[in-house]
C-alpha cells in the first residue's frame, strides 16, 4: 500500500496548503491525505471511513470520512476528522455499500434536488405516520407512510443520494471521482453529493468532479471575512468564496450553509455571504444554522444564538435577495411555543 503524499496537490496548483494535520492513535502526526488516504496494489483508492448510514434530517446515505484539510475550532466531528479513526475502505467497498443502499431507496429525487435542503420539504422526521397512523400537524404530507423507514438517526425517507461527509480532503479529487464513477456505472439513478468546506474546490478539481459525474455540493461557508475564517478554521477562504460561481458555471447543484456564532460570525458576515449568493444565483438553497458550543468553542465564553439574533440575520439575508432560505438547529434558539409563534408570524411557516 502506498500513501498519497508529497508534494501537496494544492500547492502544485498555486494555492496554499490547508490546515491538514491529523493524529493517529499512536500519536503520530501527519497530513490527512498521507494518513487517511492510500492507493492499493491494484491502483484503487482507499480511505479511512468512520461509518456509513442513512442520516437524518438529510435522508440520504452518508459516508463519514476520517481526516480533514481544515482545523475548525467548532468542529462537531473532531474525534474522527482530526484523529485517524475508522476502517480502511476501498472505492469498491464504498460503491458496493451504495449499490446495496439503492435497493432500499423510497424516494427518487432529480439532480436539482440532490441536497440536504430539499429533504426538509418532504418530511419533518417525527415518525407519527408510522407510529400512530396519523400525520402530525407540521407534516408536509408529500410522502406515503410506506416511504418512511427507520435508520440509526430516526424516521424519514431514503432518498437516492450518496453523500460524502465528516472529514474533507477534496483537494485529492481522485478518490471521490473513482468512487463516483464506480457507483454510477452500477446505479445510474443514484446521485452523488459532496459535503465540503470548499477548500479543495479549485477550478481544476471542479472540472475533474464534473467529468466523473458528481451531481451536487453542500458548501459550508463558515465566514466571509478572511481574518475571521483563518482564526476559525486555520486556512484562507479566498478561493472558497470564488468557487461558488465556478460550481454553478459547471452545472452542479449547489446548496450553501452558514453558521451564526455569537461574537464571531454574526449578521455583518451573513450580509456579505447573502450578497455573494445573490450575485451568483439568488435561488441557491441556503441554510442559516445555529451554532452550539463544541470542541474548542465549548466553554462558558461561547453560546448559541437566540431567536432575535437568528431572526435579524434571516430577515436581512431575505431582504438582500436570498430566495430559498431556511433556519437550522431550531432547538438551539427556540425555547418555547412563543418563539415558534414569533418566527411563524414574521416569516411564515416555511422558515425551517
Amino acid at each position: 500500500m502506498n500513501s498519497v503524499s508529497n508534494p501537496c496537490s494544492m500547492v502544485k496548483q498555486g494555492f496554499p496548503a490547508g490546515s491538514c494535520l491529523v493524529q493517529t492513535s499512536s500519536l503520530e502526526k501527519g497530513r490527512a491525505c498521507d494518513l487517511t488516504l492510500r492507493i492499493n496494489e491494484e491502483g484503487g483508492y482507499e480511505r479511512v471511513i468512520k461509518s456509513i448510514h442513512l442520516s437524518r434530517p438529510e435522508d440520504y446515505l452518508s459516508i463519514y470520512q476520517s481526516g480533514c484539510n481544515h482545523t475548525c475550532k467548532k468542529c462537531h466531528s473532531h474525534e474522527f476528522s482530526k484523529h485517524v479513526n475508522g476502517d480502511w475502505m476501498s472505492s469498491d467497498d464504498i460503491a458496493n455499500k451504495a449499490i446495496e443502499y439503492a435497493r432500499h431507496v423510497t424516494v427518487y429525487e432529480p439532480k436539482e434536488r440532490a441536497t440536504s435542503w430539499h429533504a426538509q420539504q418532504l418530511c419533518k422526521h417525527c415518525g407519527s405516520c408510522v407510529l400512530t397512523g396519523e400525520y402530525s400537524p407540521k407534516c408536509p404530507r408529500k410522502l406515503k407512510k410506506e416511504q418512511i423507514v427507520l435508520s440509526p438517526q430516526g424516521f424519514g425517507p431514503a432518498r437516492n443520494i450518496i453523500a460524502f461527509t465528516g472529514g474533507d480532503i477534496m483537494c485529492k479529487p481522485e478518490f471521490y471521482t473513482q468512487t463516483a464513477e464506480k457507483i454510477k456505472a452500477e446505479e445510474e439513478n443514484l446521485l452523488i453529493l459532496l459535503e465540503t468546506n470548499g477548500y479543495g474546490l479549485t477550478p481544476k478539481n471542479l472540472e475533474k468532479f464534473a467529468s466523473a459525474g458528481i451531481d451536487s455540493f453542500w458548501l459550508d461557508i463558515k465566514a466571509y471575512s478572511e481574518s475571521i475564517y483563518q482564526n476559525l478554521c486555520g486556512t484562507t477562504n479566498k478561493h472558497i468564496l470564488e468557487s461558488v460561481q465556478n460550481i454553478k458555471d459547471l452545472g452542479f447543484t449547489l446548496e450553501i450553509l452558514t453558521l451564526f456564532i455569537p461574537s464571531i460570525v454574526e449578521t455583518d458576515e451573513h450580509k456579505k455571504i447573502a450578497k455573494l449568493i445573490v450575485d451568483v444565483d439568488a435561488t441557491i438553497p441556503t441554510t442559516l444554522l445555529a451554532f452550539f458550543p463544541c470542541f474548542e468553542l465549548n466553554s462558558p465564553l461561547y453560546r448559541g444564538p437566540n431567536v432575535s439574533e437568528m431572526a435579524k440575520s434571516f430577515e436581512i439575508m431575505k431582504e438582500i435577495g436570498v430566495k430559498n432560505l431556511r433556519m437550522g438547529n431550531l432547538g438551539v434558539f427556540m425555547k418555547n411555543q412563543k418563539d415558534m409563534d414569533f418566527l411563524e408570524t414574521k416569516f411564515g411557516k416555511n422558515f425551517y
